[in-house]
């Protein structure tokens, strides 16, 4: 992430909608977690209406700025999200584009923004919930790492360190294979764990860390977290990702149904082309 993008804003995208509206509480509630000002954007048509309602659920003191884009929501979202440290949306929301089919644009910002995104699902609040952070020793392992462990402290709340996998995924496949690809027993996968998160655990020893290695398909077990998790924190692709997929498969789970605020991060100064 480029350096200014840690010192801007929290970016939200607004369209009226009661899932948008929603985000924005998350959003103000965030920006005042991080000592940042927020941003409320709004693209397309009648943008003023849903920026002033938006901006009146923001409690007085937190300093705001709001905008009108001329363009589509996803270029403008993009746009915004150079110079912003993170971007939050409602899963429903701002998805009435001519060529976007509904529901996709959250999905489509979560894996190419250039800022961490969170998709506010649920509506109810869960201050008592931990944070989960979604770890496969893949790529983006640090990174997830990372963001759960400042989520965690800045919430003064424990962090639940999930690592699984499925046979499932693999059948067909030789044990020789299963190595290749990244399969492990149980005591592999506890040190995974393990390495992954004892630096961490050094840096942040305030933060109780509880940890969870199952053999289970990742998608549904971090589905399962959510129930209970005030945020999860997902790479936006797993080590097992397809090179076509912009979204892996946890992530895009988790955007589309989890039943609680999502997260996904990035490798820092990755770019879309697009």
């Amino acid at each position: 992430m480029v350096e200014a993008a840690v010192r801007g804003p929290v970016l939200v995208g607004v369209d009226g909608s009661g899932a948008a509206l929603r985000a924005v509480c998350w959003a103000a509630d965030e920006a005042v977690r991080r000592k940042a000002p927020l941003r409320i954007v709004h693209a397309g048509a009648q943008g003023d209406g849903c920026t002033a309602e938006a901006a009146a659920m923001v409690a007085p003191g937190v300093e705001l700025t709001t905008a009108v884009s001329a363009q589509p929501p996803l270029r403008a979202l993009l746009e915004e999200s150079e110079t912003a440290r993170m971007l939050v949306l409602g899963p429903t929301g701002l998805d009435a584009v001519p060529g976007v089919p509904a529901g996709s644009l959250p999905a489509k910002l979560a894996a190419h923004a250039h800022c961490p995104v969170t998709v506010v699902r649920g509506d109810e609040d869960r201050p008592a919930g931990p944070v989960v952070a979604g770890i496969d020793g893949g790529p983006l392992t640090e990174v997830v790492i990372a963001t759960a462990f400042e989520e965690a402290a800045n919430r003064g709340v424990r962090l639940v360190a999930v690592h699984s996998w499925s046979d499932a995924d693999f059948q067909g496949v030789s044990f020789d294979g299963l190595r290749y690809l990244g399969w492990e027993p149980v005591a592999d996968a506890e040190r995974v764990l393990g390495e992954s998160l004892a630096a961490w655990q050094e840096k942040y020893p305030e933060v109780v860390v509880d940890r969870v290695a199952v053999r289970d398909r990742p998608r549904h077990l971090l589905l399962e977290w959510s129930r209970r998790a005030q945020l999860v924190v997902a790479g936006h692709r797993g080590r097992g990702g397809f090179d076509g997929l912009a979204l892996g498969s946890a992530a895009q789970a988790l955007v589309d149904h989890a039943h609680g605020p999502v997260l996904v991060v990035r490798q820092p100064g990755s770019r879309w082309n697009g």
